[in-house]
């Protein structure tokens, strides 16, 4: 691939309609400067600089396929408390259409602190109440994905689940009968500690913790070369033959990630990353980009390939981000 095989394929995607469904988070950042160690505690004073917010989660899937040229339709839940407020504003901010968004003010938002200094992260707080999650919610997202897809407004559903609650194995089961009857690409990214039932998804984006933890196999070491890992090609077997996964891309860390195709060779893609600064919603571009490429006509090795780049440059960057298009066309340059 080079440098025109991606514009051409950004200039395709442009205006694609994605619903994503997921977990949505506010992300905030409390910068500052280590002055001392406390005399109450054995900690260090952190002397604040500034303090900056960016979307999470589910919603930072969005904002990688709003940077990207397609548009993200957000299916999910927030408050209208401070952090509400804040995450609301950064949706409408990043382009990314809010018409199905619940917004109810019995739910706390979910936000999670990370307190950065010397580009170190320090601590991290957590805000968030898992259990406030309305039963209404599960028909209304299914009965309006429904919609969308029968009107053929979307060409793919992503199901980015961080484990708060949202998305479980009915709302999974419901939308993906109906969307592979009408053709609409489907993705997951799962978590290690909710083993939804489903059957019959396009693609899963796991880490190796996640693909062996789902898979009920005991994590061992990656072999070299990864494509030829033993442990690691049961898995996906197991991931093909229980949940039905036509496309299985395990992300490996610093060892890149592997594709797994029904009756193909599993293919090992080495990373992109020049400098690793923070992994932080490094899947989150994963998924994006690589469910975008699909649509837009690129094969899974090349989605893997486009994705894969797509990672290298986001952990290169402090904080959760997303990729651009004029980022992903220069890693083609050469």
């Amino acid at each position: 691939m080079n440098k025109y095989f991606i514009e051409n394929l950004l200039s395709s995607i442009e205006d694609k309609k994605i619903a994503v469904v997921g977990d949505l988070i506010l992300d905030s950042y409390i910068w500052g400067k280590v002055t001392r160690i406390s005399p109450e505690a054995p900690v260090p004073v952190v002397q604040v600089r500034n303090k900056t917010y960016c979307l999470g989660g589910a919603a930072n899937v969005m904002k990688n396929i709003v940077s990207l040229g397609g548009e993200a339709i957000a299916f999910g839940i927030t408050g209208t408390q401070h952090a509400g407020h804040h995450f609301l504003s950064l949706m409408k901010d990043s382009g990314i259409n809010i018409d199905y968004l619940t917004i109810d003010k019995n739910y706390l938002t979910i936000e999670k602190q990370r307190i950065i200094a010397e580009s170190q992260q320090l601590a991290r707080v957590d805000y968030e109440d898992t259990n406030t999650v309305p039963e209404y919610i599960n028909d209304y997202i299914v009965s309006n994905l429904k919609e969308l897809i029968s009107a053929k407004t979307i060409e793919a559903i992503i199901f980015e689940d961080y484990g708060k609650g949202l998305i479980n194995s009915e709302m999974l089961s419901s939308i993906l009968d109906y969307a592979n009857y009408y053709g609409v690409v489907t993705a997951l990214d799962p978590h290690p500690n909710r083993k939804l039932l489903f059957k019959g998804i396009t693609v899963a984006t796991p880490n190796k913790n996640e693909a062996f933890a789902l898979a009920g196999k005991y994590n061992n070491d990656l072999i070299d070369p990864p494509a030829k890992d033993p442990c690691l090609c049961e898995v996906a077997k197991i991931w093909e033959k229980e949940w039905g996964v036509e496309q299985l891309l395990v992300t490996l860390g610093s060892k890149g990630m592997v594709l797994y195709e029904k009756d193909k060779e599993p293919l090992h893609i080495p990373t992109k990353a020049k400098e690793v600064f923070d992994v932080t919603g490094a899947g989150d571009t994963v998924i994006a980009a690589y469910t975008l490429s699909l649509i837009g006509g690129a094969k899974p090795p090349q989605a893997a390939e486009i994705s894969n780049h797509a990672a290298g440059i986001v952990v290169g960057k402090i904080g959760t981000s997303a990729v651009t298009k004029e980022e992903l066309i220069a890693e083609f340059q050469d």
